[in-house]
C-alpha cells in the first residue's frame, strides 16, 4: 500500500458559518472585526452577512452608527443531508450558549 499524501487545507465550517458563529458569539461585533476573527477580507465578510441576511438567517437592526445582529430563530440548515435541522443547534454548541428550545437536532441512526 502507497503512502497517502495529507492535506492539511480543509476546515469542517464554511465561511458562512464561521461568520455567523462569529456574529452569534457578539451580535454588536463590527465586520471588520468579524474579518479579523474569521481570516478573510471585509467585503468577503460583507457578502456573507449580505448572503445570510437576504436568506433569513440574520436580521441587521441599525442601534445608532452601528449594527447589531439577530439570528434568526427556527433557521435550518439548506443542504439536504442537514434538512430540518435547526442551526441553533451548531450556534450553541460553538458559542456556549444553551440551545433554544424547540431546536431540532439530528436523529441518531437507528
Amino acid at each position: 500500500m502507497g503512502s497517502m499524501e495529507r492535506r492539511h487545507n480543509w476546515t469542517f465550517l464554511t465561511n458562512h458559518a464561521r461568520v455567523l458563529v462569529t456574529i452569534a458569539r457578539d451580535p454588536a461585533v463590527r465586520l471588520r472585526d468579524v474579518a479579523l476573527a474569521c481570516a478573510l477580507t471585509e467585503r468577503t465578510v460583507q457578502t456573507i452577512v449580505t448572503d445570510l441576511e437576504s436568506d433569513g438567517y440574520l436580521r441587521r437592526v441599525r442601534d445608532g452608527r452601528r449594527n447589531r445582529y439577530e439570528i434568526s430563530a427556527g433557521a435550518v440548515f439548506r443542504h439536504p443531508a442537514e434538512a430540518g435541522v435547526q442551526v441553533a443547534g451548531l450556534l450553541a454548541l460553538l458559542t456556549g450558549a444553551p440551545a433554544a428550545e424547540g431546536a431540532t437536532a439530528p436523529h441518531a441512526p437507528e
